[in-house]
């Protein structure tokens, strides 16, 4: 069998050399740490499954490469086409290194004895019990962060990696990741726009004629400075509440906001079945809407979430479920309403209204809020990316929410919303802040 040189037909820029250098040193295993915001077409993609094509022969083992969607990671990557018109894996993983390839699993299994595959963090708990020693999270500031808690303890029992490359969307959770890197030393973290960016002849990478075509095309100019420029202030493309959350910030909105003690907590919830259940915790005062916290699980049910209200010290309110709270099981004849009352919980339904004017009702009650930054983080970054879904044949955004991980959080503060102004919260029914008879009530 000829030999081959990994990485295989592929020579890194200058500009991709330091994050080589940086992970080389933890090639056989140590857990090293990369976050790289590289502005559009510099290669992120390739640098690292490059790299990952490496390390699998240095270190037996499973590398997932993760995209937001399985969907997307199929169509971005295992179908991928580079410049060169060649197939992105028949590149990074040369078919003469395979032992299987597995198209419906989107997973090659190399001579070596590793494990590559494309993994969508939409579908990350349905991963359970695998072993990665290797992680790349593409396009992170789009993907489910909860992934990332996931997959963090394996990667630090194991001694694995985890590099995340993605362009901004907001002061989101890649943003935070970005600035935690920047301040810890064995994290590498690299921002590249298309000012720093050369080919080996010294020409830009991206050139100001591509990016005059883009804008004569018709991309917005927040859209250029975030993809070219690495912008991490232009609101998130077709995000429903983009703009008015980067108002909250600049504005001090999103803080330590402290519990009152005084005052009543109302839940607003996104009731899931087969999916994640989330729920809001806002007091109010006067016109002002204060997020003092937020829950989100998987596949738990009400017991767990009626659990989770007694172990918090605060004296509720009402509690606001969508309509379908009402709707009975087949199997043991009761609504999820009920079930919840014989548990404490005493929900009102929020008031009926159409999608758009559910999103028109959160867009107006925002500029009223305050968000616990610690405790609402998963909350806020679900907002934050609350965006509708891209028409790939009109080339246009629909009219309907994309459905993925930040549905279930934006879902239910729009229930909060829709109620703002269907009366005055309910009044708490506990004697004291610990007391936990029944959960709500008018």
């Amino acid at each position: 069998m000829p030999e081959i040189l990994l990485p295989h037909a592929w020579e890194p820029r200058a500009y991709q050399l330091p994050f080589l250098r940086h992970m080389e040193r933890f090639a056989t295993g140590g857990g090293g740490r990369a976050v790289l915001v590289w502005h559009r077409r510099s290669g992120k993609d390739a640098t690292v499954l490059n790299f990952t094509a490496c390390a699998a022969h240095r270190r037996i083992g499973v590398y997932w490469h993760m995209l937001p969607t399985a969907t997307q990671a199929r169509k971005a990557v295992w179908d991928g086409i580079d410049a060169s018109g060649k197939k992105v894996l028949e590149q990074a993983f040369p078919r003469a290194l395979r032992a299987a390839t597995n198209t419906t699993e989107m997973k090659i299994e190399l001579k070596c004895g590793s494990i590559w595959q494309l993994v969508g963090s939409d579908n990350y708990n349905a991963l359970v019990g695998a072993n990665p020693v290797g992680v790349a999270f593409s396009e992170y500031s789009l993907a489910d962060p909860a992934a990332w808690d996931y997959v963090r303890p394996i990667l630090a029992e194991n001694g694995g990696w985890a590099a995340f490359i993605f362009t901004p969307r907001g002061r989101n959770h890649g943003h935070a990741l970005l600035e935690m890197a920047r301040r810890n030393p064995d994290w590498f973290a690299q921002v590249l726009t298309v000012d720093d960016t050369r080919r080996a002849d010294g020409s830009p990478v991206i050139g100001p004629a591509a990016i005059a075509e883009d804008r004569a095309a018709g991309m917005a100019e927040e859209m250029l400075r975030q993809e070219y420029w690495c912008s991490f202030d232009a609101a998130l493309t077709g995000s429903y509440y983009g703009r008015v959350l980067e108002a909250a910030r600049r504005e001090g909105r999103i803080c330590a906001v402290a519990w009152e003690p005084a005052l009543p907590v109302e839940t607003w919830w996104d009731l899931g079945i087969g999916d994640s259940t989330a729920i809001w915790f806002a007091q109010r005062t006067g016109e002002e809407v204060r997020l003092i916290d937020y829950l989100e699980a998987s596949g738990e049910g009400l017991p767990y979430y009626a659990d989770a209200l007694k172990a918090r010290p605060y004296a509720y309110g009402r509690h606001l479920a969508p309509h379908d709270i009402e709707v009975r099981e087949l199997g043991t004849g009761k609504s999820r309403r009920e079930t919840a009352l014989r548990l404490g919980i005493r929900f009102e339904v929020a008031p009926a209204q159409s999608l758009a004017d559910g999103i028109e009702a959160a867009r107006a009650m925002l500029p009223a809020c305050w968000f616990d930054e610690e405790k609402c983080a998963r909350g806020l970054a679900a907002l934050t990316q609350y965006r509708r879904a891209w028409n790939d044949k009109t080339q246009d955004f629909s009219a309907t929410p994309l459905h993925n991980w930040c549905s279930h959080g934006a879902d239910a503060f729009r229930y909060g919303a829709v109620a703002r102004g269907a009366g005055k919260l309910g009044r708490a029914q506990l004697a004291a802040p610990h007391a936990f008879p029944v959960l709500g009530g008018r």
